[in-house]
């Protein structure tokens, strides 16, 4: 795989201030923004929302970076990331106030307005408990200054850090009789977060305020909000933070019936496999939450690489899939691959939900494999085992499928897609 913008950056980085041999008689490395300017925009150098956007050397080394003042940063083993944890799958109904006509809450292309959303519709007093929220601090101010232990992963210990006035962003604060939420929103589903993300602002306002401070994690993606509720147990130990609660909403919508799918795919007309590798993607809702940034804008591969919670095969592996059903297409720009949305895939953001959902049903149900899947599923009362899908699948004409490994693993997605569609209904 080509090496990133990033990777090449701080590859003269280490060269240059011999950061590997620094980090190892001390423990750590710092740098300013104006050193790693040199080489690329300090803001797109060191944003690593997730462990699999940071570079190769990090990754390599066990490395990664936090911000300690307004212009510089610390580089060392730290554990700086927590995995997801998806304890609960129901989802909880709420209704969308009829009222308010300023927030099209059935296509959301904002963090911000995914935030406005989930507290107008009572998704946020649900999940705190409290009525009595309103929004009062956001967006970007100083951290102040204060220490924290973190735990140095090649040491195997605590080391302490300090941090002084380094920039932080609070997407939206909350507050109540008795706590204040901060919450950290995203747009895009992933495997882990960035602890510092939480940390800094709890940090700032514990000790500005007498109320007890909420962290709370928010994923918007496909008409789900998915919150995250933690607790830092040591107020000053970066990864204390344990998980509290998680719950799922959705704005109340028209449910999706067996009917509506069976329907679908016994009047679908049967279309010629498209030249185009047949998709190894297994989670659905990535490649959904995919066509929702590209639906906001055009990206490179790179750009979906190193945003996106992705590694570079994975961006490879979803945008053939986007491809595969005719809704994400590429081209060649200054040299670079362009990942947009087809009109196809546009026009999947210009209805409501469910018809949305049922479109994409619609799209997928149009290949063979997986049609004829999805009536064995139908006809025997549960998801067919991997050798009967093999067997549909080789009686299918998929392009450039050679060996039996290949056509197993490919089989997973099958599998996995058509689950997503019998998840759908209540």
């Amino acid at each position: 795989m080509g090496k990133t913008k990033n990777d090449l950056a701080w590859e003269k980085l280490f060269n240059k201030y011999n950061i590997l041999s620094q980090i190892e008689d001390k423990g750590f490395f710092e740098i300013t923004s104006k050193d790693i300017n040199e080489f690329r925009e300090a803001r797109l150098a060191t944003k690593f929302d997730h462990r699999s956007n940071l570079p190769k050397l990090f990754k390599d080394n066990n490395l990664s970076i936090l911000p300690i003042s307004r212009g510089g940063y610390i580089i060392s083993s730290f554990e700086a990331y927590k995995e997801f944890n998806e304890i609960n799958k129901k989802i909880i109904r709420i209704p969308f106030p009829s009222y308010i006509e300023s927030i099209e809450h059935e296509n959301i292309t904002s963090e911000s307005i995914a935030i406005n959303c989930a507290y107008v519709s009572g998704i946020l007093s649900d999940f705190l408990q409290d009525d009595k929220l309103v929004p009062t601090v956001s967006g970007r101010m100083g951290s102040n200054e204060f220490s924290f232990y973190i735990n140095n992963t090649n040491m195997n210990r605590d080391v302490m850090v300090t941090v002084s006035n380094s920039q932080i962003e609070i997407d939206g604060g909350y507050e109540g009789t008795e706590s204040l939420a901060l919450i950290e929103a995203k747009n895009s589903i992933s495997e882990d977060f960035l602890i510092r993300q939480l940390y800094y602002p709890f940090r700032l306002w514990n000790q500005k305020i007498t109320k007890r401070i909420i962290p709370v994690f928010m994923v918007y993606s496909n008409g789900v909000f998915t919150l995250y509720e933690y607790n830092f147990q040591e107020p000053n130990n970066y990864n204390s933070l344990v998980l509290v609660k998680q719950k799922n909403y959705t704005l109340v919508q028209d449910d999706i019936n067996l009917n509506d799918i069976k329907n679908i795919l016994y009047n679908v007309n049967i279309i010629e496999e498209p030249r185009i590798q047949f998709p190894q993607a297994d989670s659905i809702k990535r490649l959904i939450n995919l066509c929702e940034l590209l639906n906001n804008n055009e990206m490179t591969k790179e750009e979906i690489t190193t945003t996106y919670d992705f590694n570079p095969r994975q961006t490879n592996y979803y945008t053939d899939a986007g491809r595969y059903l005719g809704i994400i297409d590429k081209k060649r720009e200054d040299g670079e691959v362009v990942y947009f949305l087809t009109d196809k895939g546009k026009k999947l953001f210009k209805v409501d939900l469910k018809s949305r959902q049922l479109k994409f049903i619609e799209l997928i149900l149009k290949h063979n494999a997986f049609n004829k899947t999805l009536k064995e599923y139908f006809r025997i009362g549960e998801i067919p085992s991997r050798d009967n899908i093999v067997r549909i699948m080789k009686g299918s004409n998929l392009y450039r499928i050679n060996s039996d490994s290949t056509f197993y693993r490919r089989a997973q997605t099958i599998s996995s897609w058509i689950s997503w569609m019998l998840d759908l209904v209540n």
